[in-house]
């Protein structure tokens, strides 16, 4: 399945499938920034917010991930912020170090693009995650979706914060 997102106005194709509202969560592996493995199950009995970015090092990226940062420290502990990226794993400790992110998780998908394709986020032609949310409930089902269809955008946080409150 492709869908079609745009940056800067310019058309992109994301390919993969964008799992469901009410859908189990798939899981898959990531690279943490110790470089150690860490499949999204390792998650299972939280409230995930998944964000997925095109990169840390990019403006929108950058406030989308400190904004998150902030909204975690409000939700408590039933509550996790991943973010992932493409990113290596040492890009994204040195810029949580240098943006002092200490309440959101970063993770790279850049190995194989498991979460890109499993949750329909990979732009084919950049190789790099689309803007997107997902919102993954203590059972381990997908309770909220946002795929951000200009990718120079950010996305409604007040939306994600109001879906994630429901589940609290």
């Amino acid at each position: 399945m492709t869908q079609n997102i745009t940056m800067k106005g310019s058309p992109l194709t994301v390919v993969g499938v964008v799992p469901e509202v009410g859908q189990d969560c798939p899981d898959c592996t990531f690279v943490s920034n110790d470089l150690s493995p860490v499949r999204l199950s390792d998650y299972a009995g939280k409230i995930c917010i998944i964000t997925s970015v095109p990169s840390l090092d990019t403006g929108v990226c950058d406030t989308m991930t400190r904004k998150f940062n902030e909204e975690a420290s409000d939700l408590g502990d039933a509550v996790t912020v991943l973010t992932v990226s493409m990113d290596l794993p040492f890009a994204q400790k040195r810029w949580c170090g240098a943006a002092g992110v200490k309440n959101v998780v970063t993770l790279s998908d850049y190995r194989n693009a498991e979460f890109g394709e499993k949750f329909g986020v990979l732009i084919k032609e950049l190789r790099l995650l689309a803007r997107a949310i997902f919102i993954v409930d203590k059972q381990g089902k997908i309770r909220y979706k946002q795929l951000v269809q200009e990718q120079t955008n950010e996305p409604d946080y007040a939306e994600v914060i109001k879906a994630v409150k429901k589940l609290l």
